[in-house]
């Protein structure tokens, strides 16, 4: 299913928001960290990664994190928040009968 337009940020004004190049964009994208869309030569963020992106700014910005470091953390997150929903999971199933 194709994502409309009004689901996607253009990375231009991003990039003017956050006060970063693309080319910081073109690489976490190009890492696997952010998906960027191309429609009619103009490359955009889908929404539901803008938090996500704004994070890995951040890191790069304020804590000085290079892009590998950013990808080990990225990783080590989503291992955490994986860990953290199972755990919920398991916390709400019902006990088990012996």
């Amino acid at each position: 299913m194709a994502m409309t337009q009004k689901h996607l940020i253009a990375t231009d004004d991003i990039c003017m928001h956050h006060e970063v190049e693309y080319t910081f964009i073109s690489a976490l994208n190009e890492a696997g960290l952010v998906h960027v869309s191309v429609v009619d030569r103009a490359s955009y963020i889908p929404e539901s990664e803008l938090r996500r992106l704004e994070k890995m700014i951040r890191m790069h910005r304020e804590l000085e994190i290079n892009l590998a470091g950013i990808e080990a953390i990225s990783h080590l997150l989503d291992r955490v928040e994986r860990l953290q929903e199972e755990m919920r999971v398991l916390k709400n199933r019902p006990p088990a009968n012996f």
